[in-house]
């Protein structure tokens, strides 16, 4: 009887321990994928950041410009630009006021 008394408990804690265990490596794990997910969307958001803050302002634009590329950027006037459309093997190109008519 006093066997049992001692066996019973040590058994208990022994599966108490086990559940545990188990519940914690399940939320580590649970705890690292989002971790990994943050530091993923992070990553994306610095380089939103990076690419709205200083590559896309017309200031920097334009110190860009007299810095790199001197006079080998011009300003060209909307109604310049083009449609190109493809259809069946055909081209077919209009400029861009008579494409909002």
């Amino acid at each position: 009887m006093k066997k049992i008394f001692f066996f019973l408990p040590v058994l208990i804690l022994i599966i108490a321990t086990t559940i545990t265990k188990n519940s914690t490596k399940k939320m580590d794990r649970a705890i690292f994928e989002i971790q990994e997910n943050i530091r993923v969307l992070e990553n994306k958001l610095e380089l939103l950041l990076l690419d709205y803050n200083y590559l896309t302002s017309p200031k920097k634009l334009s110190v860009y410009q007299k810095q790199y590329f001197e006079n080998d950027l011009v300003q060209i006037e909307i109604s310049d630009f083009k449609w190109m459309n493809v259809l069946d093997d055909q081209i077919k190109i209009e400029t861009i006021s008579k494409k909002n008519e």
